[in-house]
């Protein structure tokens, strides 16, 4: 090998040292991005559109002056604690990866307050917008005549992957949006492609207030969930939120792969809007996780369950939710029958380690060619004078075909039957004995307490008819939506409270489980 000659080991130091000049000069602009980013202030009361907003002393007015400035990534929006505005808040520009634009309170005081009925179909709205982050406001949208309403829209139409995106701390309230529609309410993320294939990754609704809305509390929207255009949103996290008096659904994902909903609390789901509901749902999604939710007292009976496993979607599990006090039932696993088109069946469904107390109705509802389904390790209490159904196949352009039963405990004051739809009575099925035409509905290793009619067979199964229900701490930590008090601090103890009662009641330590995403071997051909 030759030696290189001293002139070209020069010239190689020239270029090492040139090269280290780019590499800091490019460290630099990196670096001096945050120094570029910028706090603007917003005060309804005190605040002037003409001056340039960069300080608290000389803030714009109107969320109008926000929609219209070119905010750079990191750049922050401060909305006056205090502050009322009768327009909407819209975000057209994106952040970046650890450079958010960020819209959060200054001061201190009632939250800043947006009214947006009679004035705008959405309270807050980001557009085709990434990395952008809201947090701390008040919002409401009240107006007649009824039409579709949001409090927060997350819209992206024909504009690819939309990241970054968070919702936290907000109260959402009072949106009377239509209950002719699902897709409208208080926080509705909207993935929209006729055009272009797209959807979000790395979304975040978490630790919200929404209450008194129309129709649906929290919902995602698609339109890529046919088996042609399959485009689902990823790392989506529906975590800590409140959602109570629904006119229709609570918490319904739709069209994702890998979505979290934990630890949220839905009350009064159902309380208006016509048709079917469900407190906590999803419809054409991969590998949900729903886990560590409290669903309770959905007021409609047409569905009506706390929980619900919905079609052209696979392998949903249900794992450490309370279900409670639902007109309805606990838990619907349902699909039509399969096409080539539009649904690919319901299958893969797993409940387990969950806890039913006096839901009313359908315990577990089997609707239409559901498969491979298992339901193992439930506790279910039924108290009186409930008469409920405890396991119910139903007709939907066929019958399940392949649901295990295993090691679950049904303790029952009430009366429980066993079954499948002989008939139906507005919102309420007749039950007959036995599962058929349903098929493969095996039941193993059950503790049947108290009263039972028309049980399964169980060789392993234990059944005892004298029953009466222990004393037990049910009094689940309540927060009423219009409390001014902590309620990071309620959430937090919710959450203990629910660990408490389930390693109470399903006798084995809680061990939470980690949303996984579809490989790349169990994609959708």
């Amino acid at each position: 090998m030759m030696k290189p000659s001293p002139l070209s080991v020069a010239a190689q130091h020239r270029l090492l040292w040139h090269c280290v000049a780019i590499f800091a000069a490019a460290i630099g602009l990196i670096g001096s991005t945050s120094g570029w980013a910028a706090t603007y202030y917003v005060d309804s009361s005190v605040g002037n559109d003409g001056n340039d907003g960069r300080s608290a002393a000389a803030p714009w007015r109107s969320l109008q002056r926000v929609r219209d400035t070119p905010f750079q990534p990191g750049d922050t929006i401060l909305l006056a604690a205090g502050s009322v505005w009768r327009e909407p808040l819209v975000i057209t520009r994106s952040g970046r990866n650890n450079a958010p634009i960020s819209v959060r309170v200054a001061g201190v005081g009632p939250r800043p307050r947006i009214e947006a009925g009679g004035v705008a179909d959405y309270g807050i709205a980001i557009f085709n917008a990434e990395f952008v982050a809201i947090s701390g406001l008040e919002v409401t949208n009240d107006a007649t005549p009824v039409k579709p309403r949001y409090g927060v829209l997350v819209s992206a139409e024909d504009s690819g992957v939309k990241r970054g995106i968070r919702i936290t701390d907000m109260y959402v309230h009072d949106v009377r949006g239509t209950n002719d529609r699902k897709d409208n309410g208080g926080i509705v993320f909207r993935a929209l492609g006729p055009k272009r294939a797209t959807r979000f990754e790395d979304l975040r609704i978490e630790r919200n207030i929404v209450w008194r809305v129309d129709r649906s509390g929290i919902a995602g929207i698609s339109d890529q969930v046919t088996i042609a255009r399959w485009f689902p949103s990823g790392k989506v996290v529906i975590r800590d939120n409140l959602v109570e008096d629904v006119g229709g659904d609570g918490i319904v994902p739709r069209g994702t792969d890998g979505a979290f909903i934990e630890h949220n609390i839905v009350r009064y789901a159902g309380s208006r809007a016509p048709g079917y509901n469900a407190a906590i749902w999803q419809w054409s999604t991969d590998h949900s996780l729903i886990q560590l939710n409290e669903a309770a007292f959905t007021v409609t009976r047409y569905d009506g369950q706390g929980f619900d496993s919905d079609f052209n979607s696979r392998r949903t599990t249900f794992v450490y939710n309370y279900s409670h006090d639902n007109a309805g039932g606990f838990l619907l696993i349902c699909s039509p029958r399969r096409n080539n088109t539009d649904n690919l069946g319901n299958y893969g469904t797993t409940a387990r380690f969950n806890v039913s107390r006096n839901d009313a109705g359908r315990i577990f509802q089997l609707s239409g060619p559901v498969s491979d389904v298992l339901i193992k390790n439930n506790v279910v209490h039924v108290g009186q004078p409930i008469d409920a159904q405890m396991v119910i196949a139903t007709e939907w352009q066929g019958w399940a075909n392949d649901v295990r039963f295993i090691d679950n405990r049904f303790a029952v004051t009430g009366t429980g039957r066993y079954g499948h739809e002989a008939g139906r009575s507005g919102p309420d099925y007749v039950i007959a004995p036995g599962f058929s035409p349903a098929e493969n509905i095996r039941f193993r290793g059950y503790s049947f307490l108290g009263s039972h009619i028309d049980p399964p067979t169980d060789e392993r199964g234990v059944f005892e008819a004298a029953y009466a229900e222990p004393e037990a701490d049910w009094a689940v930590p309540v927060f009423h939506p219009s409390s001014t008090g902590d309620f990071t601090t309620f959430i937090l103890q919710h959450r203990s409270w629910m660990l408490t009662m389930l390693e109470r009641e399903l006798r084995t330590p809680v061990r939470p489980m980690k949303p996984r995403m579809t490989t790349f071997f169990e994609s959708r051909r």
